[in-house]
């Protein structure tokens, strides 16, 4: 069968230098420091571009730990490490490990918290072939898995913005696999996140969900994006974590900075105060 695609040089003459291989398929070309430019472009647009294929309008980002399992997954490893515990009880490393574990147990509730958002979201908003509300999150296990896991309950598209990692991390199986990406740049990344975004639900987390949700905040506190409603999941964890008052009596922020975010304890609270804040349908975008 006769073909009008080009043939890769090397593949057919395994003798021709390297130098040889066209640009865009040479790889360690493509890796050089001096091509960073261009691998930021490519990063940007590729995800852009297949978003507009898949006819996604407008986005709900859902954060929170990695580390929040099921809750029959998390009482399993709360037996384990129990168990562990009475074969050593004077180990204090193993001490802490049953601590966690059980606040983890304690914590569980939010996986099924996340999935029953996207559940309710993705079941509202897919509707008629237009993809409004679509979930999207970091694409990993946790918090992440159930919001993804949600949509796919009802038959929904949900996106994932999986990061390379030097402990690899796979994408949880749940991702719509045309909307399953993985980010070289956490900055390109935190773009996409927010680009078609009406809303950021943030569940309890480490270091990452704090650096999405503070980072946020900072872009509506300055006035670089508007429109962004931004619910915290669980008030008690929250304010446990952050002293939201102490910098408002330090002057580091105002009070008004308090009103960028809401609250809210289930599910059904944080889709409501999504609903009150977004009556219209055009998408959130970035300021020129």
């Amino acid at each position: 069968m006769r073909t009008d695609a080009p043939q890769d040089p090397i593949e057919h003459h395994p003798c021709l230098p390297l130098s040889y291989r066209r640009a865009d398929q040479d790889t360690d070309f493509l890796s050089r420091d001096e091509l960073r430019a261009l691998r930021l472009q490519l990063e940007w647009l590729k995800p852009d571009l297949i978003q507009q294929d898949e006819g996604i309008h407008s986005t709900i980002v859902v954060f929170g730990s990695s580390r929040l399992v099921e809750p029959g997954q998390a009482r399993t490893q709360m037996a384990v490490e129990e168990a562990d515990l009475k074969t050593r009880p004077h180990d204090p490393e193993q001490q802490q490990r049953v601590r966690i574990a059980r606040r983890r147990q304690a914590m569980a509730h939010y996986y099924d918290e996340a999935r029953e958002f996207s559940r309710l979201v993705s079941s509202t908003c897919h509707v008629e072939g237009r993809c409004e509300y679509v979930v999207v999150t970091g694409g990993g296990p946790g918090i992440m898995e159930a919001a993804n896991r949600g949509a796919h309950d009802v038959g929904a598209k949900s996106i994932g913005l999986n990061i390379s990692l030097p402990h690899e991390q796979q994408p949880n199986p749940y991702i719509t696999p045309t909307l399953s990406f993985q980010f070289r740049y956490f900055a390109l990344r935190k773009m996409h996140f927010l680009l078609r975004a009406k809303a950021l639900v943030v569940f309890p987390g480490g270091f990452g969900t704090l650096d999405e949700l503070f980072e946020t905040l900072t872009l509506l506190q300055t006035g670089r994006v508007k429109g962004l409603s931004v619910v915290l999941v669980g008030r008690a964890f929250w304010d446990g974590l952050i002293n939201w008052s102490m910098l408002v009596e330090s002057g580091f922020i105002s009070q008004k900075d308090l009103h960028l975010f809401h609250y809210a304890e289930t599910a059904q609270e944080a889709w409501d105060i999504i609903v009150s804040n977004h009556p219209g349908p055009s998408p959130f975008r970035f300021p020129n």
